[in-house]
């Protein structure tokens, strides 16, 4: 599944490609995308100019006068960016085309269907899957002291914790992971025992670990590519995720692996407390 890092990546390789640009034409080919392609969505986009294109958590939101087109990639999908001289013929899951005035169309892919294209009227950050969401895990935007809060009095694990879209978005299974290894505490650990020390260390370590994947791209897993076709690379560099078995990188200790909320769960048994 796409996470945050995999659609900024897309993010940052659509945008120049749309920046300005107008939307033509839109073709759907298929409406069962989860929640279904609205009916008037052609209608909507028609002939409307993309004034900006900005990501809210895993959404895609393409900014226009009258309101935005909101994508969210789901478990399997991509967004690529086609050129006029090298158009290929629509897959079988291609389910969405946006076609802009210089003949550059977006295409939307989906095996899965799990992803969605939604009309949101103005104003955008109060549609209905956007209005609850937590903060941006960033140093201008989420606090150490936010995510203190946000664990204090709580009984459940610090990876659940952290993985709640409501305390802050974008913290997907793989990076929970990862920021909790660096950080030195153990996922089952309940959120509200944890000190605020080791929660400032957790706070740095998520965006840490988030921005380093941006960096490379992302993490390919089984489906994610950018909007280039192009894997990420942040696989290469984990520490834990999906090494059970393997030596630790920073004691040697066999990696362990338990399941936590029905996500698997990576954490070294000496490093992790």
């Amino acid at each position: 599944m796409p996470e945050l890092p995999e659609v900024e990546t897309i993010r940052r390789g659509v945008e120049p490609h749309v920046q300005g640009r107008t939307i033509v034409h839109t073709l759907v080919r298929d409406r069962r995308l989860r929640f279904g392609v609205p009916e008037d969505l052609e209608i909507r986009l028609q002939d409307q100019p993309i004034v900006g294109l900005r990501r809210r958590a895993k959404y895609l939101i393409f900014e226009l006068p009258t309101g935005a087109l909101l994508i969210h990639l789901g478990m399997s999908g991509r967004l690529h960016v086609l050129m006029p001289e090298a158009m290929p013929a629509p897959g079988k899951h291609a389910h969405l085309d946006l076609g802009l005035d210089d003949g550059t169309v977006l295409r939307l892919t989906d095996p899965r269907r799990f992803g969605m294209a939604l009309w949101a009227s103005k104003p955008v950050d109060q549609h209905k899957l956007l209005h609850a969401l937590g903060p941006e895990p960033t140093p201008q935007d989420w606090s150490a002291e936010q995510l203190i809060r946000a664990c204090r009095h709580r009984s459940a694990s610090i990876k659940s914790v952290l993985m709640d879209q409501r305390v802050v978005v974008g913290v997907g299974n793989i990076y929970a992971n990862e920021a909790l290894f660096q950080s030195g505490i153990h996922p089952n650990r309940p959120a509200g025992r944890i000190s605020a020390r080791r929660l400032q260390l957790l706070h740095a370590a998520v965006i840490e670990v988030l921005d380093e994947a941006i960096r490379q791209g992302g993490t390919t897993l089984r489906d994610f590519s950018g909007a280039d076709g192009l894997p990420g690379y942040f696989q290469l560099s984990v520490s834990v995720y999906q090494r059970e078995g393997h030596p630790c990188p920073n004691c040697g200790v066999a990696i362990r692996r338990m399941v936590i909320g029905q996500r698997a769960t990576f954490w070294c048994p000496d490093c992790q407390r």
